[in-house]
């Protein structure tokens, strides 16, 4: 049979449309992003992000947003097929991405990186031009991350937790203040109920997870599995013995890290000692 062709010219990957269909819309009423966020709420750089597929912003946007242009619930649809699609990522990925939008709780260990899910745009973007992207392909990558961040903010969020080692905090981006803001985000969203971030302080020495990033997904089921990562790769891990181990080795690193409250405190002063940008 032969593929069908697409008749309306529009784009037809879900990210895509959904942030072409937001501009025409806009585009049709004439409207700047101001003018667009004094009727509808929200900062006007929202809009702007949303209509360069940099977020898709929150289902409560959305809503609003099909309110106003009067569509029905014409965007929230596209928005869902946008939030659900694993095509934005990196193919070895994309098991793993479908797992993580479904879990119900998720418990990390951060030995080298922030953990996606935390970072800003600008750590995103340093450390995948680090891994070699560039171009539209970066920005489609840094995009599709922060498109992820979203998950910790939806209503139902998962419980998250993750133990940072001291390492990671000790590795500024080049932008010093690009590195601040990734610091107070940090703390930020540590503030959120269903956000828990503990550190793993150098003096600990040796553990269990020393060099293995690895994250713990359960789904609403009761399953967990983990995936574990490096640079290069990453793996999902889904039978139980093994996953059980990686578990073990995961309850003795929370032992050993800072409770919540003084890893607060910790990031605290990691934040107050960070330099801040020369004066000129």
């Amino acid at each position: 049979m032969p593929q069908r062709r697409a008749i309306t010219g529009r784009s037809q990957e879900p990210r895509a449309r959904f942030a072409e269909e937001l501009r025409l819309l806009r585009e049709e009423r004439h409207l700047t992003f101001r003018a667009l966020a004094a009727q509808v709420g929200w900062d006007p750089t929202l809009f702007s992000k949303m209509e360069k597929g940099q977020s898709l912003g929150g289902p409560e946007t959305v809503v609003a947003l099909d309110t106003f242009y009067g569509t029905g619930d014409k965007l929230l649809t596209l928005w869902e097929l946008a939030k659900a699609d694993p095509t934005q990522f990196k193919e070895r990925y994309r098991e793993y991405m479908l797992r993580e939008a479904g879990a119900a709780s998720m418990w990390q260990f951060a030995p080298s990186v922030i953990h996606g899910l935390l970072q800003t745009p600008e750590y995103a973007r340093e450390l995948l031009k680090q891994g070699g992207q560039f171009g539209a392909e970066l920005e489609t990558q840094v995009a599709a991350r922060m498109g992820r961040c979203e998950l910790l903010y939806a209503d139902g969020a998962p419980q998250f937790r993750t133990i940072v080692s001291e390492t990671v905090l000790r590795s500024p981006l080049r932008d010093l203040g690009a590195w601040r803001a990734q610091l107070s985000h940090l703390l930020e969203t540590g503030e959120r109920p269903n956000v828990i971030i503990q550190v793993m302080p150098l003096s600990v020495g040796l553990h269990g997870l020393t060099n293995t990033d690895t994250m713990f997904l359960r789904d609403v089921g009761g399953r967990t599995v983990a995936w574990v990562e490096t640079g290069y790769a990453g793996e999902l891990v889904q039978e139980a013995t093994a996953v059980e181990t990686l578990q073990l080795r995961y309850d003795r690193v929370r032992d050993l890290a800072l409770s919540p409250d003084r890893s607060r405190e910790f990031i605290k002063r990691m934040l107050e000692e960070a330099p801040c940008e020369p004066s000129t």
